[in-house]
Formats: C-alpha cells, structure tokens, sequence
C-alpha cells in the first residue's frame, strides 16, 4: 500500500512539474501585441468628417475541416484568403474502392503567404490642407483652427509591381492592421468642409500655418508564390507545392480618418 502511494505522489509532483511552465507559456502566446502609439499631433477625424469612409472589415477567413486537412499537408505555409475561400467552396469525396486510384489537379499559381519584416509609421505621408491667417497687423492673439479646404482623396499602394498584386495587398493589409491595431485602408477620403475644434493661437506680428497631413505606414516584408496542386492517391488527399519564389515587396497604407497637424508662426512668408 506505501509502495502504491509513493508511486502516486511521485506521478503528480512530475506532472505539476511540467504543467506549470506550460501555463506561463500559454499565458504568455495570448497577451496581445502592443498597439502602435500614435502622437499627441495626430488627431481622429471620424465624427468630424464629412466624407463617410466605408469602415474595412477584415475578418480571418477561418479554413474549413477539410481545407485545414489540406493545408497541413502543404509544406509551405498557405495565408492567402482567396485560395483558403476556393479551397472551402471544394468538396472531395472519399469511396472505399478508391484503391490504385490517382489524380494530380493544377489549381494555379498563387500568392501563398506574406511575411512582414518591418512596420513604420509616416505620420506626414502627404500633405492634405493648409489653413493660414496673416496676423502682421494683429495686436492680440489670432485663434486659428483646422477647416478642410477641399476635398482629399490619400492613396497607398504596393511600391512595386508583382503577381496577384490584390491578393498581396490583402495579406499586407491584415498583417499591418494586426501588428499597429490602427484602422488602415489603401484608400481614404477626407471631406471638403471637416473641421476640428482645437485651437492654435498666432502671435501679433506673426504670419500662421496650420498644415494637416494623412498619415500612413510604410509596410515591409517579402512575399512567397509556388504552383499548388491537389492530390488525390487512394483514399489521401494533399497539398503539392512546386516551384516556390520569394521577392521582397513594400507598401504604403494610409491611416484611415486621421490628420497629423503641424503648426508655424513665423514673420515671413513661406
């Protein structure tokens, strides 16, 4: 009976053991990334914008039973939303008398995954605005405050032309707005007429400009192609990769409805 208590305790002290670490670990993997911190200058424009920019949604596409069957037997890893929703719109069908059976099936060369290097902000991406007074003749103080002359439309892009260049600016996409936890679009608008409250204040003397500025993130990685090939043997059904490449690629994403502000006084003209 002591024997068989021994043996007992011996078991649960080596499964706390090796327990106990692993729970750090797990706790660990799901504390979330820190946000990119955006500055003091940068401002959100969401209810003051006259333009309604359409908000992105971009929900991870989560793979089928089959499809994560699939994509597990690939040896290179598979990230690319298109070819995961084809892959979960297929059905294959196994059939007990599918022995010495064999079919190889060329779905095409794709955009496999994206892997991101590098995330930096431009908080002055482009030029959007400039409100000015000239307050030479002033005695007091001129409060000046941000109005959107015109109406802006702020485009990012890939920085170079590669294959599937939609689907590769998908995975850039939802690996940017994963790493800042900003909202980022290709394509922002801000509306003729936005304002901001926020005053800033022009000495006597003084000529003062109020420039507003997209902001956006510079977006680095490399991404990786290969020619996919569904293979049936039997009752196996796999994923084939040949030919696979990989290119560095970069992009810029504009930050949706914000405007970075920079403010001078000076007593001549720019």
């Amino acid at each position: 009976m002591k024997k068989w208590s021994y043996a007992i305790v011996v078991v649960f002290l080596f499964t706390l053991m090796f327990s106990v670490p692993l729970t750090h670990a797990e706790k660990k993997e799901e504390q979330p990334k820190k946000a990119l911190q955006i500055p003091d200058s940068v401002l959100t424009i969401t209810k003051e914008n006259t333009y309604p920019n359409p908000t992105q949604d971009l929900p991870t596409l989560q793979p089928s039973e089959l499809t994560e069957e699939l994509i597990k037997t690939a040896r290179v890893k598979i990230e690319n939303p298109h070819l995961i929703r084809m892959l979960n719109e297929s059905t294959v069908n196994s059939t007990p008398f599918a022995l010495g059976y064999r079919a190889v099936i060329y779905l095409g060369q794709w955009a496999l995954n994206y892997e991101s290097s590098e995330t930096a902000p431009n908080w002055e991406y482009q030029k959007i605005n400039t409100n000015y007074y000239d307050n030479r003749g002033g005695k007091a103080n001129y409060q000046i405050h941000y109005v959107q002359e015109a109406q802006k439309v702020v485009r990012g892009g890939l920085t170079a032309k590669v294959p599937d260049a939609e689907d590769v600016k998908k995975m850039m996409l939802l690996k940017a707005s994963e790493k800042t936890g900003l909202p980022l679009a290709f394509e922002t608008v801000v509306g003729a007429g936005t304002k901001k409250d926020h005053v800033y204040n022009i000495p006597p003397k003084r000529l003062g400009y109020l420039y507003g500025f997209a902001p956006a993130v510079n977006e680095k990685g490399k991404v990786t192609y290969g020619e996919v090939y569904l293979m049936l043997k039997g009752n196996k059904k796999m994923i084939v990769v040949k030919n696979v490449t990989s290119q560095g690629i970069g992009a810029w994403i504009p930050l949706q409805d914000h405007v970075s502000f920079g403010f001078a006084a000076t007593e001549r003209p720019r």
